[in-house]
C-alpha cells in the first residue's frame, strides 16, 4: 500500500484545544516530531478546533482537558500529551 493509498483510508481526527493552552502547543510539536521519524504520519491531518472559538462544535464532544483528540469521533486520548499517547492517536488514525 502506498501512501496516497493509506491517505483514502484515514479516519478523521479532531483535537480539542485552547489558543494559549501549553500542553496542546507541545501535543502539535510532539506529531510533528513523530511525522518526521515516521512517514506513514505524515498523511494524517489533525482538524485543530479552539473551544473559545467554536464552542457550538466543542460543547458536541465530552471532555474535560484540552487536548483532547477523536478519532472518527471516538476519544482517544484527553489532557497532557505524552510522545506514547500522541503515537496512538497517530496510530489508530492509520489504523
Amino acid at each position: 500500500m502506498n501512501y496516497d493509498e493509506l491517505g483514502d483510508k484515514m479516519k478523521h481526527v479532531k483535537m480539542m484545544s485552547l489558543k494559549n493552552c501549553p500542553h496542546c502547543r507541545k501535543a502539535l510539536q510532539l506529531i510533528e516530531q513523530l511525522k518526521k521519524e515516521n512517514l506513514r504520519y505524515t498523511t494524517v491531518e489533525i482538524e485543530v478546533i479552539d473551544e473559545k472559538e467554536h464552542p457550538e462544535i466543542a460543547n458536541y464532544y465530552d471532555y474535560w482537558y484540552v487536548p483532547a483528540f477523536y478519532v472518527n469521533e471516538y476519544k482517544i486520548h484527553e489532557g497532557i500529551p505524552t510522545i506514547e499517547k500522541m503515537q496512538s492517536v497517530l496510530e489508530e488514525a492509520i489504523r
